[in-house]
């Protein structure tokens, strides 16, 4: 149902993302010129703060029993979340200028700020630490054109060890489609096996799937964004959907407001079993596009 109501929304974005110049292309470039400089730092994912972030269907806490003193702590339905998302330039201009190489590291965290009766702790933080290989294109596909195409390796873990400890390896892959206005990333990725004792959470992906695909359309100054991950696999059980849009604030192009919604499983790694029903506003400094 929920990949129905996105349907008109994406006939929206086919049919005004055919009048304007690819933001996309846009991007590429704007890359291309500060990874020229020296001790370059660019951003890779959306950097934000997210002030207010409500789950309706609340967070589970006994499995954090043993960080707490207290046997009657809980967490609260209200948080606080922040992404911090990084990338470099580590090897530029293979192959005519086709071919780049770049590091990037995530942290997304996800703290109990309002919840000062048990010391406003991280309930969570995961890091990503990615390397990768992106080939800038002139290919076309479907009507869309096809700049850039990434292959690339990532570690995703929560830093905590026992009962706490989550973490997977994958190699994926990244196509990326523009249209005028529209940008379409469709990523499959590849779990790496583990040891069996040495895997905190075997069952990863069957929550987390096989790849994910994202819809980002830009109008003027305002960027939306739609995530769906793991919905055929799962047959709608074990989905996780994202909605995300930066609105501008007037005549400030510093940092924008950012209201993002989330639903289904998957969200981070110690609730990746776990389904989340999560409305949040903030600031976003840095988006997609």
């Amino acid at each position: 149902m929920k990949a129905l109501l996105a349907l008109p929304l994406l006939a929206t974005m086919l049919v005004y993302g055919q009048h304007d110049q690819g933001a996309v292309q846009k991007r590429i470039e704007i890359d291309k010129k500060n990874a020229l400089k020296p001790f370059t730092i660019m951003p890779h994912r959306p950097n934000f703060m997210l002030l207010g972030s409500y789950n309706t269907k609340g967070y589970e806490a006994s499995i954090h029993a043993e960080e707490f003193s207290t046997p009657d702590y809980r967490f609260k339905d209200i948080e606080a979340q922040f992404q911090l998302s990084l990338k470099v330039p580590i090897a530029l201009d293979f192959f005519s200028g086709r071919l780049n190489v770049y590091g990037a590291y995530t942290n997304r965290s996800f703290w109990q700020v309002y919840n000062p009766e048990i010391s406003s702790p991280f309930r969570e933080t995961n890091h990503e630490p990615e390397l990768w290989f992106q080939v800038h294109q002139k290919n076309r596909f479907l009507g869309f054109n096809n700049p850039l195409t990434i292959v690339g390796i990532s570690h995703q873990s929560n830093g905590r060890s026992g009962i706490l400890s989550r973490s997977w390896n994958r190699v994926y892959a990244v196509i990326l489609l523009q249209k005028g206005r529209l940008a379409i990333s469709l990523k499959p990725w590849f779990r790496l096996s583990e040891d069996k004792e040495d895997d905190d959470n075997p069952d990863i992906k069957r929550y987390m799937g096989h790849g994910e695909t994202r819809l980002v359309y830009t109008r003027g100054k305002h960027t939306f964004s739609a995530m769906l991950r793991n919905v055929f696999e799962s047959d709608f059980k074990r989905a996780g959907y994202e909605f995300s849009w930066s609105i501008p604030f007037y005549k400030y192009d510093h940092f924008r407001g950012y209201l993002q919604a989330y639903s289904g499983y998957g969200e981070s790694l110690i609730d990746y079993n776990h389904k989340v029903n999560r409305i949040a506003l903030g600031i976003s400094i840095t988006d997609f596009l």
